[in-house]
């Protein structure tokens, strides 16, 4: 039988874990944290949203970054503390923010969004797991005629690839979600995607890891990946704390930490960490209760209903290194959204559950799926804000690689060998 090590144990990871082991592999997945689903994937926006995989080096990223430079309630910005590390990525960054670069890569992104979410119904009528989701699309919201105009042309042109939407005026959006009465005065309308979804990602990873582990699935915690045993560009082991542990083939899927761990395995990892952050915000007794996830893109950030009695807030981009400090001038920009949208919503700092996680964006904001320079490693990892968008489909095509099948959907768009 096939032995494979899985490192990581988020979405990545036990996505590709449970499609190695559908298949009759035998699966082992490493994780330096004590549980699953305790990095990025713990507590994220919580959409997946074919809509919104666009990447964030949209043309005129520089300008926007730019005047970003010592505001804390930007959308997106970087840390000075960070740029010596950055610097030959966030070339690559800028480069890849030509219309044209920008575009493909949207459509790419679009194109393995719908694939994932095919994949995930396909899981769930096998395995009908329990994870606050909600196939109910989203909204995004506009303050202005020209961002309303700007939506109108992004919609439009997202249906050459099957991305349906609806135009929603004030009386609209009021008539969708009553729970913006209190401040639709804020909006002149939106655009609704009714096939997006919403779900909460952590639950889905201890769902489907207890669904991996009764299939015989073996997973351990609290173990880092410290070193490589190699030979003839093949890995034969990788170290942890505790031993030494051989396998057919190796992937990794850490998140951000897949940029350090390359480096251990000798292999070069694109991703740097773009530090989101959230609130988990309780709404009981608030009548009419939100129903709809409401995407603001003026600030990177969403607000989304999950299960009952509680409110997603998530969003915003910060480079700064692997610092997950949750400093309170960025927490603000959440609430501050919260308030503009929900107003009737108290900001009770006591219930407010903050939270921090690090992306791990790639140059060109496509993630890395499939093969590497060495013949038996294989990665799963820069998803940036898109890892539970596109979290089945990734985690199911990187599991064909391995095992030497043609995946369902075409992954040159997302080599590394482009890098």
């Amino acid at each position: 039988m096939t032995r494979v090590i899985v490192i990581g144990c988020g979405l990545a990871g036990i996505t590709t874990a449970y499609y190695l082991n559908e298949q009759g592999v035998d699966v082992t997945v490493l994780e330096r944290a004590e549980a699953p689903a305790r990095e990025t994937s713990f507590a994220n926006g919580s959409l997946m949203a074919p809509s919104s995989a666009d990447p964030w080096n949209a043309p005129g990223v520089l300008f926007d970054l730019m005047k970003a430079l010592g505001r804390d309630d930007s959308a997106m910005m970087v840390r000075a503390g960070v740029l010596p590390s950055m610097v030959g990525w966030g070339l690559r960054f800028l480069r890849n923010s030509t219309l044209a670069r920008y575009q493909a890569s949207y459509l790419d992104n679009v194109g393995l969004s719908q694939y994932s979410q095919s994949v995930m119904q396909r899981l769930l009528q096998v395995h009908p797991l329990e994870f606050e989701y909600a196939p109910d699309g989203t909204v995004s919201v506009c303050r202005t005629e020209a961002a309303l105009t700007k939506g109108r042309q992004i919609a439009n042109w997202l249906k050459q690839v099957g991305i349906t939407h609806e135009e929603l005026d004030r009386d609209g959006l009021l008539e969708l979600e009553p729970a913006l009465a209190p401040a639709i005065e804020n909006f002149v309308g939106g655009i609704r995607y009714p096939q997006d979804e919403v779900g909460n990602a952590r639950l889905f990873c201890l769902a489907l890891k207890q669904v991996a582990e009764d299939a015989g699935v073996v997973f351990r915690f609290s173990e880092q990946v410290l070193g490589v045993e190699r030979r003839r560009g093949t890995i034969q082991s990788v170290i942890t704390p505790r031993e030494k542990l051989g396998a057919d083939c190796f992937v990794l899927a850490a998140g951000s930490y897949s940029w350090p761990v390359g480096r251990r395995l000798k292999v070069h990892i694109p991703v740097r960490p773009a530090k989101g952050y959230s609130l988990t915000v309780p709404v009981r007794n608030i009548e009419p209760a939100p129903r709809y996830a409401i995407i603001d893109e003026a600030l990177h950030a969403a607000i989304v209903p999950l299960g009952k009695g509680k409110l997603r807030i998530a969003g915003t981009a910060e480079f700064t290194g692997f610092d997950k400090s949750l400093p309170e001038a960025r927490l603000s920009n959440l609430k501050r959204l919260l308030t503009e949208v929900y107003p009737q919503i108290p900001v009770n700092e006591s219930s407010m559950q903050p939270w921090c996680g690090l992306r791990p964006m790639t140059p060109d904001g496509r993630p890395l799926l499939g093969s590497t320079r060495l013949s038996n490693l294989f990665v799963n990892t820069g998803h940036g804000p898109l890892g539970w968008t596109m979290a089945c489909g990734s985690g199911k095509a990187v599991a064909d690689v391995v095992l030497g099948n043609d995946p369902e959907i075409d992954l040159a768009p997302f080599s590394m060998a482009r890098f």
